[in-house]
């Protein structure tokens, strides 16, 4: 008896191991999620499918998800961290550089994954939207591309909407109509010159517009 009470675990220890099993197992579940909205399309997530992906049966995804909402809710979380990280941008001190540097790497972080581009910035699944704690991410990124118009002089009231409206537009663009392609890709830092124009005090040193190589539209 005494041998056994001290081969026991600690219930701290235990709960931990369970805590990291269960983690892994839900990061499990999300990477398989991620795989079949791309294989399929992200509104044909199937819980059958899912859990045949992890070797679960699908009443079993329960113990880990409330619903398939919550799984959506989850990889929404998860994508927009992951926006937060690769757009971020710090000590570029030209205002140029700067915005082009985080149009290209929005661009690129939108367009590189269709379906997760649909999840974070398009209403596809209906009925979905994200909790509070997921959504967080969104409206830090928000809130740090904001203060980095304004450290960059700025201020205009639109101009965040302006911002979005042109990055939007041009991920858009690409993804529906040259996927994989730069058709649009190589119109971004000569949009952000346009947005410059538009909306940086007057008072700035004129910025030197980006080469257009080829025309905007084909024929």
């Amino acid at each position: 008896m005494l041998g056994n009470r001290q081969d026991e675990q600690p219930a701290g220890v235990v709960k931990d191991r369970r805590t990291a099993r269960r983690d892994a197992t839900k990061a499990e579940i999300l990477d398989a999620a991620w795989a079949l909205v791309r294989e399929q399309g992200l509104g044909a997530l199937s819980l059958r499918d899912l859990a045949a992906r992890v070797g679960m049966r699908a009443p079993s995804l329960y113990q880990y998800f409330a619903s398939k909402h919550a799984i959506y809710d989850a990889m929404f979380g998860q994508g927009m961290r992951d926006a937060l990280e690769e757009v971020a941008v710090s000590d570029i001190p030209d205002r140029r550089d700067a915005l082009q540097t985080v149009a290209r790497r929005m661009f690129e972080f939108t367009t590189s994954d269709p379906a997760r581009a649909q999840l974070l910035f398009q209403r596809t699944i209906p009925g979905f939207e994200p909790s509070p704690e997921s959504y967080a991410p969104a409206v830090e990124l928000y809130e740090r591309t904001q203060a980095l118009l304004v450290t960059h002089g700025i201020t205009d009231p639109d101009a965040m909407d302006l911002w979005t409206a042109l990055i939007s537009g041009l991920t858009n663009q690409q993804l529906a109509n040259d996927p994989g392609g730069t058709r649009w890709a190589r119109l971004v830092d000569r949009s952000v010159d346009m947005f410059i124009e538009q909306t940086a005090p007057p008072s700035r040193a004129p910025i030197t517009r980006s080469p257009n190589r080829e025309p905007a539209h084909r024929g």
